[in-house]
């Protein structure tokens, strides 16, 4: 690409098709098996905001600032420098910040001024919603409620909408804006918020007060998030110009990955495999990441295959041992990453000693109990 790379696609149908989205308007698809670029067209005048393909995965939909959101067919191109034609558009009344396709029936959603609700077969949008004055920034359709739809806000708000009914369902506030929503495939009831306060929630929707899991290690805004079809881990990426991969369970990053040159990341993408993590930053490049960076690349015979299964057996024996765990646990990151996170550190220390002298001096001590982290960033 020539600009920042701001949205990605993968094909539900193909291992090796990729879909990217820049800065100025571009898109290309990539063959991930050989490194290529196989199609390409300057789709919109600004930014590709959104990126989704066709439940068939014969076409893909992208949205963009100028207000349209156009179908094109996902193919290889016989050559590349002849600029393709859509085969559908829709023509919004505002520019889009995001868009999604339904994983089974003809419509698809996209995220503006307000959340509509498109079917490919008419011009103007079915459904709208809107909940507050505030734009909406992404937009997911559940995978398997085939009526459920998830949305941020810039009001610090992630609302859930039906569209049997037309109306909005329910909505939490946080104390910082939510970049990205994504749901679990795994657990249906269950969504990742990707936050400007450099963490990660996973929120049951039945349950909205207060978040189940906090997840941490960035040291930055927290842009995009991209869950394994497994749903067993998701990828995140963020300002920090890290890549992040958390286990659904976990608090804590088991894997980073960060390079010299790479800039702020935008888009995060498993592959369908769930073997790699696709990247698009700021400094125009795409990069393939190994979920699992000890996986060994290629077939392996099975002496190989036993002699890893022993190591990991052993690794999980003796996991408990300080040592060990300290190997398991410890990833190299760039100095600045340290220092910004020791900066939190020392940040959390001071308002809780803070805290600790208020309720010590005005004789309180005791008598307040401490709120949990995970109600404590709820406002309403």
């Amino acid at each position: 690409h020539t600009d920042g790379i701001y949205s990605m696609a993968t094909s539900p149908k193909s291992l090796v098709q990729l879909i990217s989205g820049s800065c100025d308007g571009e898109i290309r698809v990539w063959d991930l098996s050989h490194r290529t670029c196989v199609w390409k067209a300057l789709a919109h005048s600004g930014f590709v905001r959104g990126l989704a393909v066709t439940p068939d995965g014969q076409s893909f939909m992208s949205a963009g600032d100028d207000g349209y959101v156009k179908r094109w067919d996902l193919c290889v191109s016989p050559d590349i420098d002849v600029q393709p034609e859509s085969t559908g558009e829709w023509k919004g009344k505002n520019g889009f910040k995001s868009m999604d396709h339904h994983w089974r029936n003809p419509i698809f959603a996209t995220a503006g001024e307000t959340v509509e609700v498109w079917d490919e077969t008419r011009a103007d949008p079915t459904s709208h919603f809107k909940w507050g004055l505030d734009s909406v920034n992404c937009v997911r359709f559940h995978p398997s409620e085939m009526s459920l739809l998830a949305s941020t806000g810039s009001d610090r708000g992630a609302a859930l909408f039906d569209l049997r009914n037309a109306s909005p369902l329910r909505k939490v506030l946080l104390r910082m804006k939510s970049n990205a929503v994504e749901w679990n495939p795994r657990r249906p009831t269950n969504f990742v918020l990707a936050n400007e306060d450099h963490h990660l929630y996973t929120f049951d929707m039945r349950n909205l007060k207060s978040a189940i899991l906090i997840h941490k290690d960035h040291v930055g805004a927290v842009m995009a998030v991209g869950f394994s079809p497994t749903g067993r881990e998701f990828a995140s990426a963020g300002y920090d110009r890290t890549v992040r991969i958390f286990d659904c369970g976990e608090g804590r990053s088991r894997e980073v990955y960060h390079t010299k040159r790479m800039q702020r990341l935008f888009s995060v993408k498993f592959s369908p495999d769930a073997r790699y993590v696709m990247t698009g930053s700021d400094d125009t490049n795409l990069r393939i990441w190994k979920a699992r960076s000890s996986e060994r690349l290629g077939k392996l015979v099975s002496r190989e295959t036993r002699h890893l299964n022993y190591l990991d057996s052993l690794k999980e024996r003796y996991e408990a041992m300080p040592e060990i765990r300290r190997i398991a646990r410890y990833r190299h990151v760039p100095k600045n990453i340290k220092w910004a996170n020791r900066m939190e550190i020392i940040q959390r220390e001071k308002a809780k000693r803070k805290k600790d002298n208020v309720e010590r001096n005005s004789g309180k001590k005791g008598k307040i109990l401490p709120e949990p982290a995970r109600k404590k960033i709820v406002v309403a």
